[in-house]
């Protein structure tokens, strides 16, 4: 169970740094190439689609299209085309519509008579080629809504911020148990210097004792005998009384 426990842990882990990763890299990429007619990433134009006017064939609003620099005389009737509109409701505006056909504007320039498949209707200014932008290729549906929200204050806030503190709460408690740790095996090794010098005063002591008795035995070995008592004198008889001349002993 333990086992499995650390698994999930490090599959997470992993997890939330890749997604502050790529939300970092995301958003440096967005912020930098997204809606800008002057950046491309890997000769790819990457554009935020804003209305419904190509969703009945093609594109939502929200989704996130690609297009691709093209030579506009190679361009063909049915080709999506992304160009700056020249009307004078949406001048200026990136719009990506449907080539109906081929025409010229009034001056004889050549150009496109393009419209949204939404409504079917076509757009009241000719699109000539210095305004054309580049061919339509493909799109990453509702991309272009999660960087919207993205750019709000719930979005960096869910998105970069959360997995960001979620990182560097994971390594501030890692570094906390890591420093317990550390600390553990200090009062661990000072307690195992501690036993090891209480073992050799000990064994010192031991050895001490020993040579001690030792040394006693030596020098009972080594001290000169005893000498031996004198025997007692023998007790000297008394002299029996002297008899004065004439008497004898009854």
């Amino acid at each position: 169970m333990k086992k499995v426990f650390g698994i999930i842990k490090t599959t997470f882990v992993w997890l939330v740094v890749l997604l502050a990763v790529f939300m970092m890299i995301f958003t440096v990429i967005s912020v930098t190439t997204f809606n800008r007619n002057d950046r491309d990433l890997f000769g790819y134009k990457m554009y935020i689609v804003n209305s419904d006017s190509m969703a009945k064939t093609d594109f939502d609003a929200g989704d996130l299209i690609f297009v691709k620099e093209v030579d506009p005389s190679t361009l063909q009737e049915g080709d999506i085309i992304t160009y700056l509109s020249q009307n004078t409701e949406s001048f200026g505006e990136t719009v990506t519509h449907k080539i109906r056909r081929l025409t010229r504007d009034a001056e004889g320039n050549p150009g496109f008579i393009t419209y949204g498949t939404t409504t079917d209707t076509d757009d009241t200014t000719v699109v000539t080629f210095p305004y054309i932008l580049g061919k339509y290729e493909t799109h990453i549906p509702k991309l272009g809504t999660f960087f919207n929200f993205l750019k709000t204050t719930p979005g960096y806030f869910v998105c970069i911020f959360v997995p960001f503190m979620l990182l560097i709460l994971y390594q501030g408690v890692n570094f906390f148990r890591l420093f317990r740790r550390y600390k553990q095996e200090q009062m661990d090794e000072m307690q195992a210097e501690r036993d090891k010098i209480e073992a050799e005063k000990l064994e010192n002591a031991k050895m001490l004792e020993e040579l001690r008795n030792l040394k006693a035995q030596l020098e009972a070995q080594s001290a000169p005998a005893p000498a031996p008592e004198a025997a007692a004198p023998a007790e000297i008889p008394e002299e029996a009384p002297t008899m004065p001349e004439g008497e004898t002993k009854p």
